[in-house]
């Protein structure tokens, strides 16, 4: 598993910029949950003087999609993945410094060692939640993760 979120931000600079300059950021990892954070700023609000939900979703979806990663990364089979559907709720103002937890690395850990070894698609859902500074829930995210062997060519 991958568990150095220095070597991830530098990806998510590369290969994600939007989300990199948003400022989300990828603070911890291990085999169970990884935690993503962002920050209220100006490149980041809504005319509401607010985080934009887009940013709150890019920092959700991180929390979760690195555990995917790391999994996939460590099986050593070429799988392929995807959001295939998500949902959210926005419960308060997001502003500060939010954290987005994802307590989930166990269930795509099988999700992926299944669909290695069936060849078959699978499908998990992984849910993160943003907590505010105060301790506050301000959003929560739930992602529809694909995962499926890649055929040899």
């Amino acid at each position: 598993m991958l568990k150095k979120p220095k070597g991830f931000n530098l990806f998510l600079m590369l290969k994600l910029p939007s989300a990199f300059f948003c400022g989300v950021r990828l603070t911890s990892i291990d085999n169970a949950k990884s935690v993503a954070t962002v920050k209220y700023r100006w490149i980041n609000q809504n005319p509401f003087n607010s985080m934009f939900w887009a940013v709150q979703g890019m920092a959700a979806e991180l929390s979760t999609g690195a555990l995917v990663m790391g999994y996939i990364k460590e099986s050593g089979a070429p799988v392929s993945m995807l959001v295939a559907n998500n949902k959210a709720t926005f419960t308060k103002k997001a502003k500060g410094r939010i954290t987005y937890t994802c307590n989930d690395g166990l269930a795509i850990k099988k999700t992926i060692e299944d669909a290695v070894a069936t060849g078959e698609g699978q499908v998990c859902w992984m849910h993160a939640d943003g907590i505010d500074e105060a301790g506050d829930v301000v959003s929560k995210f739930s992602f529809e993760w694909t995962v499926k062997k890649k055929k040899a060519k």
